[in-house]
């Protein structure tokens, strides 16, 4: 797994192209399951438009099975599929769009269409503020008190360290969210910067 940019915020993104309204939506989903809610909410926000197109990549880029669009009642291939590439072609994570459309009279074409939803949703993209999303796991283990200050400067020093958690009792117990891909080597460093007295695991 590697980090990735998701949307830190929804955006909500207005255009009218030869008298046509579209109205593009960017929000966080991490799964599908949100995607969907998220386009049901956009659906039940416009009811009277004639086209609510959509797409997601809903998890980590790269893998077509977060993946979904479409066209909703526009011609096959005009909406939702370039829709899809934009947002694919931006590296984006968990994200999903939805555009509205209200016909204004005038038909643009098949062209015209696919110009229109893939240029609108670039242009919501420009808007979009990112964060990165780091691929995490959990380190559990516990310590004498002798040992925190030594384990959490190493920790720290050394590792993309996203959260740490202590409860204090007869010792510490360590709750360490880390970088994914440092797991491995944060244990095995902490077991040897301890002479093999500390023992975190990761956490399944």
């Amino acid at each position: 797994m590697s980090e990735y940019q998701i949307p830190a915020a929804s955006v909500s993104y207005h255009e009218e192209i030869k008298k046509s309204t579209f109205i593009v939506h960017l929000a966080h989903t991490p799964n599908i399951e949100d995607a969907k809610a998220f386009i049901k909410h956009v659906n039940d926000q416009y009811p009277d438009a004639r086209h609510n197109c959509w797409a997601h990549v809903a998890g980590q880029p790269g893998g077509s099975h977060v993946y979904g669009f479409s066209d909703d009642g526009e011609p096959n291939g005009t909406a939702g599929k370039p829709m899809l590439n934009v947002l694919v072609g931006s590296g984006l994570g968990e994200v999903t769009a939805v555009t509205t459309r209200y016909f204004g009279g005038i038909k643009l074409g098949t062209g015209g269409l696919v110009r229109a939803y893939g240029g609108t949703l670039n242009n919501a993209l420009a808007q979009l503020q990112t964060s990165l999303k780091i691929p995490a796991t959990y380190l559990v283990g516990n310590s004498d008190y002798a040992l925190q200050g030594v384990i959490e400067q190493h920790l720290n020093t050394h590792f993309t360290v996203l959260n740490l958690d202590k409860q204090y009792g007869a010792c510490i117990d360590w709750r360490i969210e880390i970088d994914l891909r440092q797991a491995e080597q944060a244990c095995q460093e902490i077991l040897d910067l301890t002479h093999g007295v500390v023992e975190l695991k990761i956490k399944a």
